[in-house]
C-alpha cells in the first residue's frame, strides 16, 4: 500500500503535463491521490489502471528528454568541428543548446523535488506545526534556489543573444567592405569589451557558494513609481542605472553600493534628496529654538522627528544619513581638542582616569541592586546601567563650545575634566557592555589590551607631536598661501589618520579625532585660530545631519503613550546620575577646585546618544527586548531634552565664582 501510495504522488505530478486543464480537476486528483495513499476511494483495477497510465505518461517523458540530450550533444559536437562557421557563430550555438541541455535536467529535477515534497507532506501531521514549519522552510530554500538558477538562467540567455549579435555583425563586415570610422568604431568596441571584462568582479558567482551566505527573495522597487508606465521602454537602461531600490522579506531596505558597469557615473538620488529635505527644513526648526531660547540643535532634532518613521516617512537612506553624521562627531571632538592644549590634559589625568571608574562601578551595583528588587535578571541589570552611564560626549562639546572659561593659576578646567570623563567613560563602559558576552577568565585578557592600547595611543601622540606636528604644519602653511584648501585637507588628513590610527589600535575613533585637535592646539594660539575658522563651516553643516539623525530615533508617540512612566524613569536617571557625580567629584577633586563638580555634574547628567548603537545590539542578541530597547531610546532623548536646562543652571551658579575670588 506504501509503494502504491509513493506511485500516485508521480501521477499527482505527470497529470498536469497533458491531461488536467483547470484548478478543480487539479483539486480533484489531489483528493484522489490522497485517498489511494490511505487505502480508501477507487476499486483496486481502477486504481492499478490509474497509475498505469499515469506513469507511462511519465515515463515516456522522460525518454524524451534522454533523446534529445543525446540530439544535443552530438549537435554540439557537429557544431563543434563545423570549419564553415565563425568563432562567435560557433560560441553561440554552442551557448544556445547548452542552455536547452540545462533547461531539460532542471526541470526533471523539479519534479522529482516536488514528488518528495509531496511525499513527505502527505506522511506527516497536520497538526504537526513544528514539522509543517520544517517542511515550509525547506520549500522556501527550493524556491530560492529556483529562483537563483532561474536569474542566471536569464543572464546565460542574455550573454547568447549578445554573441549572436557578434555573429551577425561578423558575417556583414566578410560581406563588405570597411571605411576607416568603422575600423576604429570596431576597435574601439573591441577595447571595451575587454575592459568591462577586467573591470567585472563576478561578485554573485564568488560570493554564492561562501560559507554564511543565504538567498533572499526581495523586492524591486523602481525609482520614480508615478512614471514607470511611462518609462516602460527605458527599463533596461534604468536597470543597468542601478535607480531602484530592493526589500527583503524583514522590510530591510537596500540600495546599489557598487555597480556591475564601473565604466557610467552614478549617484544616490535617495540620498540626495534626503540631505537636501534635511538641510531645507533644518533652518526653520533651529530658527524657531533660537527665538524661544533653546540651544538650536533641538531644532535640528525636531527635523529628524518630523522626516523620520515617526513623521512624514520621506528619509529612505538613513543609514547613509547616520553615517554622514559621524563626521559631524569627528569634526566636533577636533574642534574641542584644538581649545586646550596637553598640558591642560596632564593636569587632569588621573581625575579623569578615576572619575569613570567609580561612577560606572557605583551605576551597575545600583542597576544590579534594583534589578535584584525588581527580578530583572543580572546581564540585562549590568547591560542597561552600562547604557544609561554613558554621557553625550558631542552635545557636551557643543555646551563647551558656546562657553568661556577662566584659566587661573592653580584652577583646573571643567572642560578638560569633563571631556576627558567622557572619553575615559566610554571605554570602560564598551569593556563592562563586552565582559557580558565573554567568559571570566577571558577579561584579564580585555583589561590587558585596553591597557596595552592607551599605551600605544600615548606613546603614538608623543612621537607625532614630538617630531611630526610641526613640520607638517609649517609645510601646510606654506603651501597654502592663497589657498585654503590644502590647509583644510591637510589638517583633514591628519583627522583620520589619527582617526584610523585609534580604531586600529581598538579604541574609540572619537579619541582619535579628540587627540588630533589636541596636538594641533600645541603649536600656538595663531595656528589655533586659523584652523578653527577653516573647520566651523564644515563641522556646523555636519553637526546638523548628526543631530538630525538622532531625531530619526525618536518616537513621539510612544513617549505620549508612557509618558508618566517615562518622566518619572528619566528623572530618577538624571537625578541619579548627578548625585553620583557630585559625591565622585567631591572625593577627587582638590579643594581648590571644588566648585566645578557643579558644571561636570551637570554635564554627564544625560544619556548618551551611542545608547541606541547599544541598545539595537543587545536586542539582537536577546539580551534586551523589545520593550525595553524603546524605554533606553525614549529615557535617552528626554534626558537630552533635560540636559541644557541643567547646563545653564550649573553655569549660572558656578561660573561668577572664580571671578568673585579673583577679584579679591
Amino acid at each position: 500500500m506504501k509503494a502504491t501510495g509513493f506511485i500516485s504522488l508521480w501521477t499527482l505530478v505527470s497529470l498536469p503535463c497533458g491531461q488536467l486543464a483547470n484548478p478543480a480537476e487539479h483539486e480533484d486528483v489531489v483528493k484522489h491521490a490522497i485517498k489511494l495513499h490511505r487505502g480508501k476511494g477507487a476499486v483496486v483495477t481502477q486504481r492499478k489502471q490509474w497509475v498505469l497510465d499515469s506513469c507511462r505518461k511519465l515515463s515516456g517523458l522522460l525518454r524524451q528528454k534522454n533523446v534529445v540530450l543525446n540530439k544535443l550533444k552530438n549537435a554540439i559536437r557537429a557544431v563543434e568541428k563545423d570549419a564553415g562557421l565563425s568563432d562567435e557563430e560557433k560560441l553561440f550555438q554552442v551557448h544556445t543548446f547548452e542552455i536547452f541541455q540545462k533547461e531539460l535536467n532542471e526541470s526533471e529535477n523539479s519534479v522529482f523535488q516536488a514528488i518528495h515534497g509531496l511525499q513527505r507532506a502527505l506522511q506527516g501531521d497536520y497538526k504537526d506545526v513544528v514539522n509543517m514549519k520544517e517542511s515550509s522552510r525547506q520549500r522556501l530554500e527550493a524556491l530560492r534556489e529556483a529562483a537563483i538558477k532561474e536569474e542566471m538562467e536569464y543572464v546565460e540567455l542574455l550573454a547568447a543573444e549578445k554573441h549572436q549579435v557578434e555573429a551577425l555583425k561578423n558575417m556583414q563586415h566578410q560581406n563588405k567592405s570597411l571605411s576607416m570610422l568603422d575600423e576604429i568604431l570596431e576597435d574601439v568596441r573591441k577595447a571595451a569589451d575587454r575592459l568591462e571584462e577586467e573591470i567585472e568582479e563576478h561578485a554573485f558567482d564568488d560570493n554564492k557558494s561562501v560559507r554564511g551566505v543565504n538567498f533572499e527573495a526581495v523586492l524591486r522597487v523602481e525609482e520614480d513609481e508615478a512614471n514607470s508606465k511611462r518609462n516602460a521602454s527605458k527599463r533596461e537602461v534604468e536597470d543597468d542605472l542601478g535607480l531602484s531600490m530592493l526589500i527583503d522579506s524583514q522590510n530591510n531596505q537596500y540600495i546599489l553600493t557598487k555597480p556591475r558597469d564601473s565604466t557610467i557615473p552614478r549617484a544616490d538620488h535617495h540620498f540626495i534628496k534626503d540631505i537636501v529635505t534635511i538641510g531645507m527644513l533644518s533652518l526653520p526648526c533651529g530658527w524657531l529654538c533660537t527665538t524661544i531660547g533653546l540651544p538650536t540643535m533641538f531644532g535640528y532634532i525636531i527635523c529628524g522627528v518630523l522626516l523620520g518613521p515617526s513623521g512624514l516617512n520621506s528619509i529612505k537612506s538613513i543609514v547613509q544619513v547616520e553615517t554622514l553624521g559621524e563626521f559631524g562627531v569627528f569634526f566636533t571632538l577636533f574642534l574641542v581638542g584644538l581649545e586646550f592644549s596637553p598640558e591642560r590634559l596632564r593636569k587632569v589625568w588621573k581625575i579623569s582616569l578615576q572619575g569613570p571608574c567609580y561612577m560606572t562601578v557605583l551605576m551597575i551595583a545600583f542597576g544590579l541592586l534594583w534589578g535584584h528588587l525588581l527580578q530583572i535578571r543580572p546581564t540585562q541589570s549590568v547591560f542597561i546601567s552600562t547604557c544609561l552611564s554613558l554621557s553625550s560626549t558631542p552635545l557636551v562639546s557643543r555646551f563647551l563650545a558656546g562657553s568661556v572659561r577662566g584659566d587661573k593659576e592653580g584652577d583646573i578646567d571643567y572642560s578638560s575634566v569633563l571631556l576627558g570623563m567622557l572619553h575615559l567613560k566610554e571605554m570602560f563602559c564598551l569593556f563592562f557592555s563586552s565582559s557580558i558576552f565573554k567568559e571570566i577568565l577571558r577579561i584579564l585578557i580585555l583589561i590587558g589590551q585596553i591597557l596595552f592600547s592607551l599605551a600605544a595611543v600615548f606613546l603614538v601622540c608623543l612621537v607625532i607631536k614630538t617630531y611630526l606636528i610641526g613640520p607638517y604644519y609649517r609645510k601646510l602653511h606654506a603651501e597654502s598661501k592663497g589657498n585654503k584648501e590644502i590647509l583644510i585637507l591637510g589638517i583633514t588628513a591628519f583627522i583620520f589618520l589619527m582617526l584610523t590610527i585609534t580604531e586600529l589600535l581598538d579604541v574609540s575613533m572619537e579619541l582619535g579625532c579628540f587627540l588630533a585637535g589636541a596636538l594641533i592646539s600645541s603649536q600656538g594660539h595663531m595656528v589655533t585660530e586659523e584652523i578653527m575658522s577653516c573647520i566651523e563651516p564644515i563641522r556646523d553643516f555636519l553637526a546638523i545631519i548628526f543631530f538630525a539623525s538622532i531625531g530619526l530615533h525618536v518616537f513621539p508617540t510612544f513617549v505620549i503613550y508612557e509618558l508618566t512612566v517615562l518622566l518619572f524613569l528619566t528623572l530618577s536617571v538624571v537625578i541619579m546620575k548627578f548625585v553620583l557625580a557630585v559625591l565622585v567629584l567631591s572625593l577627587i577633586l582638590p579643594k581648590t577646585s571644588q566648585y566645578i563638580k557643579w558644571i561636570v555634574s551637570a554635564g554627564l547628567a544625560q544619556v548618551s546618544e551611542f545608547s541606541f548603537v547599544l541598545g539595537s545590539r543587545a536586542r539582537r542578541a536577546g539580551i534586551i527586548s523589545r520593550e525595553v530597547y524603546l524605554l533606553i531610546l525614549s529615557v535617552t532623548t528626554l534626558s537630552l531634552l533635560l540636559a541644557p536646562a541643567l547646563w545653564r543652571a550649573a553655569i549660572m551658579k558656578c561660573v561668577p565664582r572664580p571671578e568673585r575670588r579673583s577679584s579679591t
